[in-house]
């Protein structure tokens, strides 16, 4: 079996964001009207980012769990220039991560962790690996090489 370190992260986060899409997990009505943090200057341009978002989240649990909200805000944030200086870094939006966190743990995907923070539960450690399972035998039809892997 496959684990989420053996894929590529972006074609996971698509993969999970078109699964997550089809189960309970709305977007918050507030969400058209939102930028993704301070940092940013524009909201983003895709329709369907929540869902990349809580995938990409989803995903960091997975890897760097636990974790909490405040460590996510510092994660997803970026830099934003400050006149001709050099860009100081700002945190996220920690009303949209809080939203994802909260979905993702209504889903049964994450739970609390002892110390504090967010970790994986085991049905969303099953769904990622299944998932990378599936993307590996995918790419080794596509590059025979590969199969060593899957």
């Amino acid at each position: 079996m496959a684990k989420v370190y053996d894929v590529p992260a972006d074609d996971l986060v698509l993969r999970l964001a078109a699964e997550l899409k089809g189960e309970d997990l709305p977007p918050p009505s507030w969400l058209p009207f939102v930028k993704s943090g301070s940092h940013a200057s524009r909201p983003p341009h895709d329709g369907d980012w929540w869902y990349a978002r809580c995938a990409s989240i989803l995903r960091r649990v997975y890897m760097e769990g636990p974790v909490g909200v405040n460590g996510l805000r510092k994660i997803y944030g970026g830099g934003k220039p400050s006149g001709y200086g050099a860009a100081h870094h700002r945190k996220a939006g920690g009303a949209i991560i809080r939203g994802a966190v909260h979905g993702l743990e209504k889903l049964g995907y994450l739970s609390r962790a002892e110390p504090g923070g967010r970790s994986i539960s085991s049905a969303g450690m099953k769904k990622l690996d299944n998932l990378a399972t599936v993307m590996l035998k995918e790419m080794a039809e596509r590059d025979p090489r590969l199969k060593v892997y899957a």
